[in-house]
């Protein structure tokens, strides 16, 4: 990115933190201690959690924040970039997304982004376009306020090392970019070998970077046991998301124990915000997302921190 490029997001962030009075965002460590008046954990929603909604025309992104708090009486939102993937260098949409989100008491938290690219792709040329297709995205968290953008770890590759080694290249490549904007970049457990807990854990080791981190997913380790996967990723963790899909009638997600999952989370001293995905299709949107948040104020107090 060029320099004029650049100081032209530094001062609009600059700008914007002046009027709003807000902090200018930083690199988010989940495993340090907080404040004692702050709870340990805050509940966000993921809005894939809404995407048959919102591609129905029935909810658009620049109300998201709004409607999170007005439906679900919840302070933190995580975006999908491909609900506004044309707004990513539009500074009068960003501008009034975070102008809202702000008025809202709502904060804006990651931009989970798809569809730009294989970060792990056998072509270097081809990793280092994924790479630029992400900055925007890097400059848009920014600018809103948020910690981190959510990437993939994928690319064509089958054999473990071949992939790794690209996938640590354009994480690489990435996060220092991410690092003068002070945004995290942070690897989810989204299919292919990146559900499998122990490959992601190590590239993440190899990559030792404090601005790339991992947001692991309850229900994304497939055939990979999800407890030895949440386990392995939670040192890495920037993030967390309790993914749902369907729940009993006592209210408990039939394919995750919450309880479980969760105590693995505290025990690695994980601190923050814990991202609700409802992704199922048994329950509404709204019922589900309503299910997670009830199952998670459940088990959060019995959780042995």
């Amino acid at each position: 990115m060029n320099h004029t490029r650049r100081g032209f997001i530094k001062t609009a962030i600059t700008a914007t933190a002046a009027v709003t009075g807000s902090r200018l965002p930083c690199f988010a460590d989940h495993h340090a201690e907080k404040d004692d008046t702050e709870p340990r954990f805050q509940l966000s929603l993921a809005q894939w959690s809404l995407h048959r909604t919102i591609k129905k025309g029935e909810l658009k992104n620049i109300d998201f924040p709004k409607y999170a708090k007005d439906k679900f009486g919840i302070l933190g939102v995580e975006y999908v970039n491909s609900f506004f993937k044309k707004q990513a260098k539009n500074m009068t949409y960003l501008k009034d997304l975070k102008s809202r989100s702000d008025g809202e008491g709502v904060k804006n938290i990651l931009i989970m982004c798809d569809g730009e690219g294989q970060l792990g792709a056998k072509n270097p040329a081809t990793r280092v376009q994924t790479v630029e297709n992400h900055k925007k995205w890097v400059e848009a968290a920014k600018f809103l306020g948020c910690h981190s953008i959510r990437v993939n770890a994928g690319g064509p590759q089958k054999n473990k090392e071949e992939l790794a080694k690209n996938v640590i290249d354009g994480l690489i490549s990435l996060s220092t970019f991410a690092k003068d904007f002070e945004i995290n970049i942070i690897v989810e457990n989204h299919g292919g070998l990146s559900s499998n807990g122990a490959w992601l854990a190590d590239v993440l080791q190899r990559v030792n970077m404090e601005n790339c981190g991992a947001l692991p997913d309850f229900g994304n380790f497939h055939s990979y046991d999800r407890y030895k996967g949440i386990q392995e990723l939670m040192p890495y963790a920037k993030g967390v998301s309790a993914k749902s899909n369907e729940f009993n009638n006592a209210g408990d997600e039939v394919q995750t124990d919450y309880l479980k999952a969760m105590q693995l989370v505290a025990t690695a001293g994980y601190k923050g915000y814990i991202g609700i995905e409802y992704a199922g299709e048994k329950h509404s949107e709204h019922d589900g997302i309503i299910a997670t948040k009830k199952l998670l104020e459940r088990v959060i107090p019995q959780l042995k921190v």
